[in-house]
């Protein structure tokens, strides 16, 4: 078989590129980090012609001069220093609609004298614009080919295949010229490099000179290129500055020539008028208050017809189960183990997918960047900038990917506070918890045809998160020491109509990955709560089965109702006196002041795993516990103290919806946090801060509103 053909695909952020890589590599994807950093790799396999090949898509970048760390890997990699990673040509991305931008990296490339394609993207865009672009002119100025695509609609990518695949039968590169003449920004400090290295090109050897102190050299070479800076005086600064002036200039007549644009002050284009109305100072905020509200109004609205349906099912499964197998501790095991624990996930999966769904559709249409613009204002007074708005968001989804997408924070204060502050961002995994709490206490009813009271109080947890990660975020900032001023530049993305195929596509992968990962974790505790709540020390066991097998002899009459509160109390007394039970006993005291009765304790404990176990140890604990099929909100709300009072008062349910919101309960964030700050100070500083204020604020609210 033929070795795999390594390509990188790179671009300026923002240009189409990750559309691109899901065109052409499908399904056969791979993710990963990239060797020794915190940076996302992505990799997708694809055929051209009778070639297998590998598509590996570098970070998004704007030129040769890296400053966050995961520009420094693309970079890395194009230069070819990069041990773990080496490429055979690249795929490099422009946004048609932004040409001149894009043309500055896309010089750099060519000037590396590697075979390079160039696939221009965004070309609708570009002609909503009035943009027209002469693609044989510009191929011909650049001396790379070009092709037009849009990943989008599958337009293109039949020639850019054939593009790649004449590169690779040809063994070579076609673009022979320079950009421009790189030579005469530094004769002889680049000569002298190149008689160490004579098959790099002019450029390449400008960027060693720049940088070979972060390339892995051996010390020799090291202090021999450092010799050549020294010997020929060399200016990193003005080279630099020299070279972005030339390569603009040549930039400004292909552009001239091969390009035709409107007139400036013609009028103001779509996204243009858009922003008016959007950015408004008073009504942009207007609108994204709009915007949530119907967000989370959808999340209980649109799902609750299917989530209706997957607890029928299980319900009648359980019932199905219970009549078919006999009675055994295997079969206990089934039921009241796998298919509860089970079905506390899968019950939410609808959710789910809405809120990701509805979150990508933001994004799709460019609406997720003006978030992030709205909130800079907000944002600098609580020691954050318009940066942290989309790790925040993405903290709606995991903690963990967004905390590792700080990374493109280039202020050090900045970054830490908010790796400090996402997780008060109300993640998926505490979406189950949210929904069957407040399902409990909050009727499901629909006010004026639209308004639901279950999906305010859920937009209201999920402000109260965001309220508390800023409040934080203020108070922190005066005690972490670190002077660095910042900028906020973002590029705002056009205004584009959603493509539904990808918004379906995110909601089915997002499902898969919450039901594989979190079922996972729930489905091994369920099975262990199953075994520690169904067995305990044999002395206690064998005094509750010799006092339920006496009760059963008492009662002479053989009174059907008077056996089945016997046998209750037999499932109670057993659960109590179980492993867990006597775990949960032991918290107890801890967590009473909030409201918290033992089984809720051993559910704390278990969350520490995944938020949403709680609802599958639920499952399990009342399904050891209660015999009947009722499903799992029918038995919680049926759940009442030794006292007779409700375990689940409008009080408890609220302490405990506001505990999960603020208390740090996921291993899994404390670990990426540790691997990005590179010290457990900050995850312990963040565990006692978040935990200490959940268990005062629950104290707090359950004292008043009991």
């Amino acid at each position: 078989m033929k070795p795999s053909i390594h390509i990188a695909l790179v671009g300026n952020p923002n240009c189409g590129k990750s559309s691109l890589f899901n065109a052409l590599t499908g399904l056969h994807q791979k993710v990963g980090n990239f060797p020794g950093v915190t940076v996302d790799k992505k990799t997708g396999d694809l055929m051209l012609g009778s070639f297998p090949s590998t598509l590996i898509d570098l970070p998004g970048t704007y030129s040769f001069y890296p400053k966050r760390e995961d520009e420094w890997v693309a970079y890395k990699v194009l230069m070819g220093v990069d041990p773990d990673i080496q490429t055979d040509m690249i795929l490099l991305v422009a946004d048609a609609s932004n040409l001149k931008r894009n043309l500055l990296f896309c010089s750099q490339i060519i000037d590396l004298k590697v075979p390079v394609v160039l696939a221009l993207t965004m070309n609708d865009l570009a002609t909503k614009k009035g943009i027209k672009i002469d693609i044989a002119g510009l191929q011909e100025d650049l001396g790379i080919p070009v092709v037009a695509v849009d990943a989008r609609k599958n337009k293109g990518l039949g020639d850019l295949k054939r593009a790649l695949t004449s590169i690779i039968s040809t063994k070579r590169s076609r673009n022979q010229e320079s950009f421009i003449n790189n030579q005469q920004l530094a004769p002889e400090a680049i000569n002298s490099f190149k008689k160490l290295y004579p098959t790099h090109s002019d450029y390449a050897a400008l960027h060693y000179l720049m940088h070979h102190e972060a390339f892995p050299l051996e010390k020799e070479m090291q202090e021999t290129i450092e010799q050549i800076e020294i010997d020929h005086d060399f200016n990193h600064t003005k080279t630099q500055a020299q070279e972005i002036l030339q390569r603009y200039g040549r930039i400004q007549e292909i552009m001239k020539k091969n390009v035709v644009t409107p007139d400036p002050t013609a009028t103001k284009k779509r996204s243009e008028k858009l922003d008016t109305i959007f950015l408004h100072r008073l009504g942009g905020y207007a609108i994204l208050f709009s915007v949530l509200f119907i967000l989370f109004q959808s999340v209980f609205w649109m799902a609750k017809f299917p989530m209706d349906g997957i607890e029928w099912i299980f319900t009648n499964l359980t019932t199905y189960l219970n009549a078919l197998l006999p009675t055994a501790w295997w079969q206990d095991l089934i039921v009241n183990g796998l298919v509860a624990g089970i079905g506390g996930i899968v019950i939410f999966v609808p959710q789910i997918m809405i809120l990701f769904g509805l979150i990508t559709l933001l994004e799709d249409t460019g609406y997720m960047a003006r978030i992030s613009f709205l909130s800079d204002k907000l944002m600098r007074k609580v020691g954050l900038n318009g940066k942290s708005v989309m790790p925040m968001i993405s903290g709606f989804a995991c903690a963990v990917p967004a905390i590792m997408s700080a990374r493109n924070i280039e202020n050090k204060k900045e970054r830490l506070l908010t790796i400090l502050v996402t997780p008060f961002m109300s993640c998926s995994a505490r979406l189950p918890v949210y929904t069957i709490l407040i399902s409990l206490v909050v009727d499901d009813k629909i006010y004026f045809g639209f308004l639901s009271l279950q999906g305010l109080l859920m937009m209201g947890l999920y402000v109260l998160g965001i309220v508390m990660a800023l409040l934080a975020s203020f108070v922190l900032k005066l005690f972490i020491k670190i002077q660095e001023k910042s900028y906020f530049i973002l590029e705002l993305p056009m205004y584009r109509a959603p493509r539904w195929k990808n918004i379906g596509m995110t909601m089915i992968q997002k499902a898969g990955i919450f039901v594989r990962d979190a079922g996972k974790v729930i489905i091994v505790i369920s099975l262990l709560l199953w075994f520690l709540s169904s067995y305990g020390p044999s002395e206690r066991m064998q005094q509750v089965e010799a006092s339920h097998i006496q009760q059963t002899i008492n009662n002479i009459n053989h009174n059907k109702n008077q056996q089945k509160q016997i046998d209750r109390i037999y499932r109670t007394q057993k659960l109590e006196n179980s492993f867990a039970g006597l775990m949960g006993k032991k918290l107890e005291p801890v967590i009473a002041p909030l409201g918290y009765d033992w089984k809720i304790g051993i559910a704390l404990i278990t969350s520490f795993a995944a938020r949403e176990v709680f609802v599958g140890t639920m499952a399990t604990l009342y399904s050891v516990e209660e015999s009947d099929n009722s499903s799992l909100r029918a038995k919680l709300k049926a759940a009442v103290r030794p006292d007779g009072t409700k375990v689940y008062s409008f009080a408890a349910a609220l302490s405990l919806m506001l505990f999960y919101v603020l208390a740090m309960q996921c291993m899994s964030t404390l670990a990426v946090v540790k691997r990005e700050t590179g010290s457990w100070k900050w995850p312990t500083i963040q565990f006692f801060m978040m935990t200490g204020l959940a268990y005062l604020i629950s104290w707090g609210v359950y004292f008043i509103a009991k």
